[in-house]
């Protein structure tokens, strides 16, 4: 069977680990390597400050007290001794659409898997007023995982999947949202030398577009949105160009 590894950011205790677990025991031969605390918002954060300690919770379920970017570089190494076929990450929750994803340490986890020779998947679910009920987006990750396991997918891309909470229309092809945001910082403790700040909620306002992630989940569908190893911008590199000479004639 197929190997798949599977991270979060939630931490090893997660309802969302769980339930992914369950679903894709169906389509391979999963291991859990997930870290021992919540570490949301860890983006693609790796710790080289300090040892990592790799705990056996139980039959292929592993913690460690890092990122969900260390847990998959542990995985690979020490746990597996090998690359998976799949590296799986989530259930988050939560979502990651937009920017969310340059933030997120449920895309940094599938994103390290990528990097380091497997297919990658991130998987996160709407948030909802009462309990979250995991159910729809473990079965959308079970036949997404199936299917990237049979037909695979572009050289270094991850899906970033984002399901919206209760009954899905389908699921829906997307581009990365964009928005304008302002992040509140909320003062604590203050006195005349140091400040002690909380980093609040930010306020967002969503440019329009049909074709994004966050518009899809508006609508009611799945987003299963490319993304890429590669962050340049390759429609600015003619400015790009023509900024340097600018600059080295400037000097001149």
């Amino acid at each position: 069977m197929p190997r798949i590894l599977i991270t979060n950011d939630d931490g090893v205790e997660a309802d969302g680990l769980l339930a992914l677990a369950d679903a894709l025991s169906a389509v391979g031969e999963i291991t859990v390597v997930a870290p021992a605390e919540e570490s949301s918002a860890v983006s693609h954060a790796l710790t080289l400050r300090r040892p990592l300690c790799l705990t056996r919770v139980s039959e292929s379920w592993y913690s460690v007290d890092g990122t969900p970017t260390d847990c998959v570089n542990v995985g690979i190494t020490d746990v597996l001794g090998e690359v998976p076929d799949l590296v799986v990450s989530g259930i988050n929750n939560g979502l990651n659409v937009g920017e969310d994803v340059t933030y997120s340490g449920t895309v940094g986890g599938a994103l390290e898997g990528v990097l380091l020779g497997a297919h990658g998947i991130a998987v996160s679910l709407q948030r909802s007023d009462g309990p979250m009920d995991y159910g729809s987006a473990a079965e959308v990750a079970r036949r997404l995982a199936g299917t990237v396991l049979a037909h695979g997918l572009p050289p270094q891309t991850l899906l970033n999947v984002n399901v919206p909470r209760g009954d899905h229309r389908g699921i829906r092809g997307t581009v990365q949202g964009r928005r304008k945001q302002a992040i509140a910082a909320m003062p604590a403790v203050r006195d005349a030398v140091k400040s002690m700040v909380w980093i609040g909620a930010a306020d967002l306002r969503w440019e329009s577009d049909a074709a994004s992630d966050y518009a899809a989940i508006q609508a009611g569908w799945v987003s299963v949105t490319p993304l890429h190893t590669d962050w340049t911008n390759h429609a600015a590199l003619e400015a790009t160009h023509a900024l340097a000479l600018a600059s080295v004639a400037e000097v001149q």
